[in-house]
């Protein structure tokens, strides 16, 4: 999205907890313009996250700079742009696994050799 990149990532813990995490770096700008993003994140997420987040997952918001001087009602719309993509993405991989998703992942060890 312009204003902003959204990451998720299914934690796999069974905890169906919504978590949310914001950074803005300071290639965007100083203090206070990374602050009032920061703000208008947040209130974005109070707003979406419980209606259309995903349940059990970890959500990450990074600003961009063209996310300074957009208008709230237009990161509205592209927040839920992006978190109805995530949730059709996460129903079609549950109907349809992807090839090698039996294979361990990079953060867990697979078994051992011996």
């Amino acid at each position: 999205m312009p204003g902003f990149v959204l990451l998720v990532r299914p934690r796999r813990d069974d905890d169906p907890a919504i978590r949310l995490g914001i950074t803005v770096s300071g290639k965007v700008g100083g203090a206070v313009i990374r602050n009032r993003m920061k703000r208008r994140f947040r209130a974005l997420a109070r707003e979406l996250l419980p209606l259309s987040g995903i349940a059990g997952a970890d959500h990450v918001l990074i600003g961009r700079q063209s996310g300074i001087e957009r208008p709230y009602a237009a990161l509205r719309a592209e927040l839920e742009k992006a978190l109805g993509r995530l949730r059709q993405k996460a129903s079609s991989s549950v109907s349809s696994p992807h090839r090698g998703a039996d294979r361990p992942t990079g953060d867990r060890p697979g078994p051992v050799p011996e």
